[in-house]
């Protein structure tokens, strides 16, 4: 397997959460509200697995491998670009957060910033990967040996062992947190 079959799985199921995304920006625009429980979903979902575990393995392990290396102009302005397109849904999410947190402490304004970074994901995710899927990775994967290619697999899959803990012990740090914030 090419360090981008797993890649490319991650994406099948971002693109799902995406149905259940739209019936949410549907909903709050037909309805005049949001559930922030769903809204809380969403950014777990995506900080913890788009960003931290997919986006962690592109930037970390890939990215950083295919840096040094003597890219097309092409290639490495796309990856110039997906790595923007990262810190951009990055700094949406942040966003979606405080306008999640004003609307719990009774600011109906901030519903427009949630519905609106809603949205915003729900398109912005579907071009991101299919700049990858289609424009990216088989060309990326030219740089690379075969040696060069499973060693990334390998990394790839440690990066996936690891993540797990390293989310949690900061899950764990948040509840000491507000337990003495309490």
């Amino acid at each position: 397997m090419l360090p981008i079959g797993p890649l490319m799985e991650e994406h099948r199921l971002i693109e799902k959460m995406m149905h259940p995304l739209r019936q949410a920006v549907e909903a709050g625009r037909r309805e005049g509200r949001v559930d922030l429980r769903f809204v809380e979903l969403v950014v777990d979902f995506i900080r913890t697995y788009a960003d931290r575990c997919h986006h962690g393995k592109e930037e970390d392990i890939l990215f950083k491998a295919l840096e040094p290396r003597p890219l097309t102009p092409g290639l490495r302005a796309t990856m110039n670009e997906l790595t923007e397109e990262h810190r951009t849904g990055r700094q949406k999410v942040h966003e979606l957060t405080d306008a999640a947190e004003a609307y719990r402490r009774g600011d109906a304004k901030a519903l427009r910033t949630i519905i609106d970074r809603l949205e915003f994901l729900t398109e912005f995710y579907p071009a991101h990967i299919k700049k990858e899927d289609k424009c990216f990775f088989l060309p990326a994967m030219d740089c690379f040996d075969d040696l060069e290619k499973a060693a990334m697999l390998e990394d790839m899959m440690r990066f996936d062992r690891g993540l797990i803990h390293e989310v949690y012990r900061i899950r764990l740090e948040k509840a000491k947190e507000l337990a003495v914030a309490k």
